[in-house]
C-alpha cells in the first residue's frame, strides 16, 4: 500500500484496455483489505468514522487529493461513513491510477485516526 500511495495518478486519454484479472489481483493485494474489486469494473470501500464531522473532514481530504491528482472518485457521505467508488471513466474500467487513488485515500484515513 505504501508504494502505491506515494505514486501519482496518470491521466487516461482513453484507448487503453482496462486491467485484466491478473493485474487487478496483483494491485488489489497492495491495498488495504477493505477495498473490493467489483465485477472487474470498479473499486469500492466503505470507511467508518466517529461522527458526521469526521466523515465530512475525510471526504474533503479525499476530494482535495482527487482534485490534485486529476482523478475523481464517486464519494458517498453519511453519518460516520464514507463510501468511495473509483474507476477510470474514459475506459469504463480499472487502471493503475484507480489503485493509486485508493491507496492515497487509505493514507488520508490512517492520518485521520
Amino acid at each position: 500500500m505504501d508504494e502505491l500511495s506515494q505514486r501519482d495518478c496518470v491521466p487516461c486519454r482513453g484507448g487503453v484496455p482496462p486491467l485484466a484479472a491478473a493485474e487487478l489481483n496483483a494491485l488489489n493485494d497492495q491495498l488495504d483489505p477493505g477495498w473490493e474489486v467489483i465485477g472487474g469494473h470498479h473499486l469500492q470501500r466503505e470507511f467508518e468514522l466517529d461522527d458526521f464531522r469526521s466523515a465530512m473532514a475525510f471526504t474533503v481530504g479525499v476530494g482535495e487529493m482527487a482534485e490534485e491528482q486529476g482523478h475523481h472518485p464517486d464519494i458517498h457521505l453519511s453519518w460516520g461513513k464514507v463510501k468511495i467508488l473509483v474507476w477510470t471513466h474514459k475506459i469504463d474500467g480499472l487502471t493503475e491510477s484507480d489503485f493509486i487513488l485508493a491507496a492515497r485515500a487509505d493514507a488520508i484515513y490512517c492520518h485521520a485516526h
